[in-house]
């Protein structure tokens, strides 16, 4: 595979280098797969582009490409011998019935060969729904602009997604919050290797876990702060959210506390760092900003030894965002409020968080006794 060429930024915007240099990747990601996409499916990309954000661009036209490539394998709609080459009358002659052998057969279960190995894909329902909502919004389209000739996707079966149950909402109650801080400030339980890494990181550790219990950030959001997306002066500091949103957050004295402590005594100095990541605020033992995979994992380890479980059991960064609303919710902030500074398109997604905690179930049931001793 050919080495990917050096990015040079002109960047006139407001936004950093590395938000410009990621949204850079996301779009050659797509453009290469609208090459191998069949040709008469130009109008919709163009449709794609400018109505949704760039990760569920990039997330449709992986569903259809993997969709266009089942044409070809398992059925007899089209004699084409690429998918480029697929038409639009070969798409045309595909019914609900299709479809909906395509999500609830197919989908359900399939496997990947190569020289080595067989690989068994197995997908739940929320996976097969957002496979079907990528096919509704391309045929969709598709009759809109007269390509095809009937809207098929009142067809298409419906996929039961159970709807969350607030208490069943996996974070963190805020004991166990304050327990996990003392362990990254402390260094306790963690294992002889893992205390090794801890003396140079536990800074930085903190820092990231107050964050995101704190303000329910993202991981995307959180990876790509920069010391310059801080204002002290001002008391805040600059985020970009889903679809490219700009959003200012407040810091509090925790806040600015941990930050300040990470870069004054245990980051990198800036002049010792690649270009690419001078401006980086959580940097790798490595120097280079840290990849959203290595914070996943620095969050599964702390909050593993705060449930008692395994490393690879403990809770995602997803969680700890979870954690956080949960958290401003019971300490008495209004369910709007955390609406707006978690960013949630819906306020009922909020009120998920507004539950009464698991522990006054259980007491509850502790003094509701049937039988005495």
């Amino acid at each position: 595979m050919s080495k990917r060429p050096s990015i040079i930024i002109h960047n006139k915007s407001d936004k950093p280098d590395n938000i410009v240099i990621k949204q850079n990747y996301l779009i050659e990601n797509c453009l290469e797969i609208q090459e191998q996409l069949p040709r008469f499916m130009r109008d919709f990309f163009t449709y794609l582009k400018n109505g949704v954000a760039l990760s569920s661009r990039l997330a449709y036209l992986n569903d259809i490409l993997f969709f266009c490539n089942y044409l070809l394998s398992e059925t007899a709609l089209t004699d084409a011998d690429t998918v480029r080459d697929i038409t639009a009358a070969d798409f045309n002659k595909i019914t609900a019935k299709h479809i909906n052998r395509f999500i609830g057969d197919y989908c359900t279960r399939y496997t990947i060969r190569d020289e080595d190995s067989i690989r068994v894909i197995e997908n739940n329902n929320r996976a097969l729904s957002r496979k079907k909502s990528s096919l509704s919004v391309l045929f969709k389209f598709l009759y809109r602009d007269e390509i095809i000739e009937n809207d098929i996707t009142d067809g298409f079966n419906p996929i039961h997604l159970p709807k969350p149950q607030p208490d069943a909402i996996k974070r963190l109650d805020i004991d166990e919050a304050a327990i996990m801080l003392d362990i990254v400030s402390s260094g306790a339980h963690l294992s002889k290797g893992e205390k090794k890494y801890w003396k140079k990181t536990r800074l930085r550790d903190k820092a990231i876990l107050v964050l995101f219990i704190t303000y329910g950030l993202r991981l995307s959001e959180l990876e790509q702060l920069n010391i310059s997306s801080f204002n002290f002066n001002r008391g805040e500091f600059k985020i970009y959210r889903k679809r490219g949103k700009e959003a200012i957050m407040p810091t509090n004295r925790t806040c600015e506390i941990v930050i300040k402590d990470y870069i004054e005594n245990e980051r990198a100095s800036s002049n010792i760092l690649d270009d690419e990541h001078k401006d980086a605020l959580f940097l790798s033992l490595q120097n280079r900003r840290m990849t959203a995979r290595a914070i996943r994992n620095l969050v599964k380890k702390y909050t593993s030894i705060v449930l008692g479980t395994t490393r690879d059991k403990g809770y995602s960064p997803h969680k700890l965002r979870a954690t956080a609303a949960t958290s401003l919710i019971q300490q008495g902030f209004s369910i709007y409020d955390v609406q707006e500074l978690l960013d949630h398109d819906n306020v009922t997604t909020t009120q998920l968080y507004s539950a009464r905690r698991k522990d006054e179930k259980r007491e509850i049931i502790k003094n509701f006794e049937w039988i005495d001793e």
